[in-house]
């Protein structure tokens, strides 16, 4: 059974840091791009942040960019993503999710495979 799981998230003052790791199981993270979605209430998903696991590539969006930080344990079949200097406006739900196996960096949300189940996170004072 194909799985990812995602843990780390919860509520955090504005300023702080979360740590968000990803488990994938039933699959490998070998030779695709994975990474992070949000969705806020009321709002589309958006991509955060990915990873290709062939050459270590990475991207984010413009509203993380210097923040965040993601990194991938290919051994492990797991995936993180470091939040720092978190805003009010980072609070949404967070997906882990692994994209096609070819040469794509920035995966398109109706291209992933796979999907976590999410994990919420609340930037509040």
């Amino acid at each position: 059974e194909v799985q990812l799981v995602e843990s780390g998230g919860g509520l955090v003052q504005p300023g702080g840091s979360l740590r968000l790791s990803c488990a994938a199981s039933g699959f490998t993270f070998d030779d695709r791009a994975i990474g992070w979605f949000r969705q806020a209430p009321g709002k589309e998903r958006e991509g955060v942040s990915f990873i290709h696991t062939t050459d270590g590539s990475t991207w984010y969006a413009d509203s993380v960019r210097g923040r965040f930080t993601i990194s991938s344990d290919n051994a492990k079949n797991t995936m993180y993503l470091q939040m720092n200097s978190l805003e009010s406006e980072d609070t949404a739900v967070y997906y882990c999710a692994a994209g096609p196996n070819f040469k794509i960096l920035v995966v398109p949300p109706d291209i992933v495979d796979y999907w976590g189940q999410g994990t919420q996170v609340t930037v509040s004072s």
